[in-house]
């Protein structure tokens, strides 16, 4: 089950019921984490040994709408994280950012089912329509 970070929540409360507005992310960055993120943003984001968010820009080219009614979005295309060149640890949380480095938590999710990512292992990747999330 997705969340929505507490950032999200607010950009969207201002948009919706007060006089702000939500500029819409430029770009959009995947991370993976070793422990909850929470709605604050927190979390063990990966770190070190070749480890860096993967870019998935908004748009209907990266990110699919299958029904009009839903609020379910997946990828596109495969999410491929680089090659690990040290342990990454059991990865057990996925977020988006609108940015490459720091920025600001969108939303996260918990992996069905953790992975454990060594040195040299495959680089990690969610297949196309493998990473969802649902506005519910």
């Amino acid at each position: 089950m997705s969340q929505m970070s507490d950032f999200l929540e607010v950009e969207l409360r201002k948009h919706i019921f007060r006089t702000g507005s939500m500029t819409k992310p430029a770009a959009l960055h995947v991370s993976l984490h070793t422990a909850n993120p929470t709605d604050a943003g927190g979390g063990a984001e990966v770190s070190g040994g070749s480890y860096a968010r993967v870019q998935r820009d908004p748009g209907d080219a990266n990110w699919s709408a299958p029904d009009s009614t839903g609020g379910l979005t997946a990828n596109v295309a495969d999410i491929v994280f680089p090659t690990p060149s040290a342990n990454w640890g059991i990865v057990t949380h996925v977020g988006v950012w609108d940015a490459a480095t720091v920025g600001n938590l969108i939303c996260y999710a918990t992996l069905t089912t953790p992975k454990t990512i060594n040195n040299g292992d495959a680089a990690p990747k969610f297949l196309a329509g493998s990473l969802s999330f649902t506005f519910a």
